[in-house]
């Protein structure tokens, strides 16, 4: 009985370890690699369009365009691409954008400020599901991130917002998944997201600026029962998906941060601490 009882201690004591081990080992992983902070926001933030009074405290790296994309280690041509319809501009000023993120306890911020030439939200085959074939903005996230692959499986998010200002309801759009189905879709629920968008004369001739708020915690925490609450710390991956059919049917795209829905590729961010903002030394 004592041999017994001891080799179910030491099994008991071996599967602790083992999950212990298990769960720390993405946290590890992460901290050790490149990953990137993404600011807590202090201030509180009015969902109108306009970005200035937080742009400066999230987290941004610059303007994005299909060059920049193309020096990138996630750069595939035949997914990171700009299409030609004849009398198109300069790559750069067909399409190009600043992104920016930041969170609080409840909230998600998303914004971009995009130079665009045409605004393109109509196609022939409409369906609901179908953003991508539209002007719109995506962000994706596995939310806490792991090092398991999945395709839009437990824990995977796109939060896509289409650029029509009739706002449908279909133009803020949730593909997730949980532990059972993959791939699930429909508009994001009213209570957890607000958003706007607001073009903008003088640039290029249909620039716009985006802002959204997402309720992280109700949307992630449907997902994986591994989210609870946002905090300081924790780890997450993310990719933008930036579409842009400028009037054909399936059109250009600018991946950034990863090379599609596997989220294995997707780049690790950290919820971090607030941000200083922009410093100017005075004359």
């Amino acid at each position: 009985m004592i041999g017994r009882r001891m080799k179910t201690n030491f099994q008991y004591i071996f599967f602790i370890l083992t999950l212990s081990i298990c769960l720390l080992i993405p946290s590890y992983l992460f901290a050790q690699s490149e990953t990137l902070k993404i600011p807590h926001i202090e201030t509180e933030i009015v969902i109108d369009g306009n970005l200035s009074e937080w742009r400066d405290f999230a987290f941004t790296d610059g303007l994005w365009d299909i060059y920049r994309a193309m020096q990138s280690p996630w750069y595939e041509p035949a997914k990171n691409r700009l299409t030609d319809h004849g009398s198109e501009p300069l790559p750069e000023d067909d399409l190009n954008a600043r992104y920016y993120i930041g969170w609080d306890e409840r909230f998600l911020y998303l914004g971009a400020e995009v130079s665009d030439n045409i605004n393109d939200v109509s196609e022939s085959k409409h369906a609901p599901k179908r953003w991508y074939y539209k002007d719109a903005i995506a962000w994706f996230f596995e939310a806490p991130a792991d090092t398991i692959s999945d395709t839009f499986g437990e824990g995977n998010h796109a939060f896509a917002f289409v650029m029509d200002t009739t706002y449908p309801e279909y133009g803020a759009w949730w593909r997730h998944g949980n532990k059972d189905t993959n791939f699930l879709e429909e508009a994001l629920p009213e209570e957890t997201v607000a958003y706007a968008i607001r073009f903008v004369t003088g640039r290029n001739k249909a620039g716009y600026d985006l802002e959204a708020r997402i309720d992280l915690n109700r949307t992630f925490s449907a997902s994986t029962s591994s989210w609870e609450t946002a905090e300081s710390g924790k780890f997450i991956r993310m990719m933008i998906v930036h579409c842009d059919p400028d009037g054909g049917e399936y059109g250009g795209h600018l991946l950034i941060y990863g090379k599609g829905d596997a989220d294995e590729s997707w780049k690790v961010f950290q919820l971090g601490g607030p941000a200083e903002g922009v410093r100017r030394e005075q004359k």
